[in-house]
């Protein structure tokens, strides 16, 4: 199979059988194949930030206004749970000089947040490292630190939830 991702705003007709003519499938025959696989759309947290779904349960990450991170950990509808034995860390900015965040509770154990403040800038990557339980491995997320504002979504654009071309997740663009 040929797995494509496409949103539901912009669903347009292919074929996942590795065919290279792509334009003979009608839009009812894209449609009755919608549930083999995933278009799911970009959410932000309840915060505003970015739901990072490579560990269990998601977490968001979310820059506060102090310009520290926010970690919250979240149920299947996107609610803050609390904060059992989860830790993380975070390493970002300038690889020459990078800055390490290290995080401990907050907000009423709901949330984890930095002791140290981002970097000044406004786009570098970032590297997240999760160790959910004391034997679990760690589980890292990497991507491209953007605080710009995202001109359509009102999110900055780390956390946008719009079509419009992005960095990828690798933190360097294409």
């Amino acid at each position: 199979f040929v797995f494509v991702a496409c949103s539901k705003k912009n669903q347009v007709a292919h074929d996942r059988t590795a065919k290279p003519d792509h334009g003979s499938e009608t839009h009812e025959a894209h449609s009755a194949h919608d549930d083999d696989h995933d278009h799911a759309e970009k959410v932000a947290g309840p915060n505003g930030g970015k739901i990072i779904t490579t560990v269990e349960p998601h977490a968001e990450f979310f820059v506060t206004a102090e310009n520290k991170v926010s970690i919250t950990f979240l149920d299947e509808n996107h609610q803050a749970i609390a904060i059992t034995s989860q830790k993380v860390d975070a390493v970002c900015g300038d690889r020459t000089k990078p800055t390490s965040l290290s995080f401990a509770k907050h907000a009423y154990g709901t949330s984890l947040l930095s002791n140290e403040t981002l970097p000044a800038g406004n786009k570098y990557p970032i590297i997240v490292t999760f160790n959910m339980t004391a034997d679990a491995d760690a589980v890292r997320a990497k991507f491209t630190l953007n605080l710009n504002d995202c001109p359509d979504c009102g999110h900055k654009e780390y956390a946008c939830t719009c079509d419009h071309a992005h960095d990828d997740d690798h933190g360097h663009d294409h």
